[in-house]
């Protein structure tokens, strides 16, 4: 159907987009090609064909065999170079930002070049739009494990590695065009101020020769790793630190090695009222649940057990009930329900405690024997 632009209807974008989708799922991309050759559907391929881009890359996603992807990629150079440029633009980012897990590299290094000759198609708004792209690209590539070692850079695993230098080709036609200093001095001032801010980003991940560390507590935690942890002495002094383990392992390493210090049931309870000895049992949640990565996950769980040992029995029963107000997490709660059973067993057996008898324990209970639904409470979903 060959339509003039101001004949153009809601439900056209619609029909475009499931006639487009079916002929890519049934296989017939030559057929498609054909329709967006033609000259005759010029304007309607203009206005409307950016709605087929998803479909496409979907398709090139799935697709594995050769030949297939070869005419995935025409269709796409093609939508590319005919399609509204701001509509596309917007097409892409929300398709960057739809994935997860390892597929967020493989559509990044899939559609960086279309998104760069989409903004460059662009004649007004580039610094903008240069700015809407990167940030939407670092949000995305923030969600990645960042690898430490030798051998984790090597494997790149998630692809962050890839991303990152693509990233760099992505950025330097418009650096150019600020280094050329072409046109519009302010947008070229824009341009520059959006190129910076991915630069400050980047650099927070780069390693400096800093004359003086004026951020006191980041300072002593480094020595407290240093002489704790890898047990060097004044004598040793200097020594290079080695930044193959992750802050994360480094700051696990520290806590385990400063609660082996201390004896078993050995905490007061009163030291919970100091905020800082709260906020570590959560920070190690937050580990526990959120970390990608799995030896750093383990680690903060073996340590918080270490911690609760360390508690005496009040200091327990007060931090079980924090957690299980704070955490959220059906695995945190099995762990903290395994830790009271524990605790009622001891209790029971060995030495008399209060707070895992008698009215204490029942006040505990009353938050386990809970459900938060009602009658409707999906139990299976709660079955940890």
């Amino acid at each position: 159907q060959i339509l003039e632009e101001q004949d153009f209807k809601e439900e056209d974008f619609g029909l475009l987009q499931l006639a487009g989708q079916r002929c890519i799922d049934e296989g017939h991309i030559d057929q498609l090609l054909e329709i967006i050759q033609n000259e005759k559907n010029k304007v309607i391929v203009k206005n409307m064909g950016w709605n087929l881009v998803g479909p496409v890359v979907r398709s090139l996603l799935r697709n594995e065999k050769e030949d297939k992807r070869k005419c995935h990629f025409l269709l796409l150079d093609l939508l590319v170079k005919l399609c509204n440029p701001k509509e596309l633009l917007l097409g892409l980012l929300e398709l960057i930002e739809e994935p997860s897990g390892k597929q967020i590299s493989q559509i990044i290094l899939l559609l960086l070049q279309p998104l760069q000759t989409v903004i460059q198609k662009l004649r007004n708004n580039k610094a903008y739009s240069v700015g809407l792209a990167l940030s939407t690209l670092w949000s995305q590539l923030a969600l990645l494990p960042v690898p430490y070692s030798e051998e984790q850079i090597q494997a790149d695993d998630y692809g962050l590695c890839q991303c990152c230098k693509a990233l760099v080709e992505f950025t330097k036609p418009f650096v150019e065009d600020v280094i050329d200093n072409k046109g519009n001095s302010r947008e070229n001032e824009k341009l520059k101020d959006e190129i910076l801010k991915l630069k400050k980003k980047i650099w927070n991940y780069l390693e400096f020769e800093e004359e003086e560390d004026k951020q006191l507590s980041d300072s002593m935690a480094s020595l407290a790793y240093l002489v704790f942890v890898q047990g060097i002495s004044i004598d040793q002094l200097p020594m290079v630190l080695r930044t193959e383990e992750s802050v994360f392992s480094k700051g696990l390493d520290l806590l385990e090695n400063g609660l082996l210090r201390i004896e078993d049931s050995s905490l007061l309870h009163q030291y919970l009222e100091i905020k800082s000895f709260l906020t570590v049992p959560q920070g190690l949640v937050k580990v526990m649940t959120l970390c990608p990565i799995e030896t750093l996950r383990k680690k903060g769980l073996a340590v918080l057990q270490l911690y609760i040992n360390k508690l005496d029995p009040q200091g327990k029963y007060t931090l079980f009930r924090c957690l299980l107000n704070t955490s959220n997490h059906s695995g945190v709660e099995a762990f903290i329900i395994q830790n009271i059973k524990n605790q009622i067993d001891m209790s029971l057996k060995k030495t008399h405690n209060k707070w895992f008898t008698g009215p204490q324990l029942i006040s505990l209970l009353d938050l386990l024997l809970f459900l938060p639904e009602g009658a409707e409470t999906d139990l299976l979903q709660n079955s940890d």
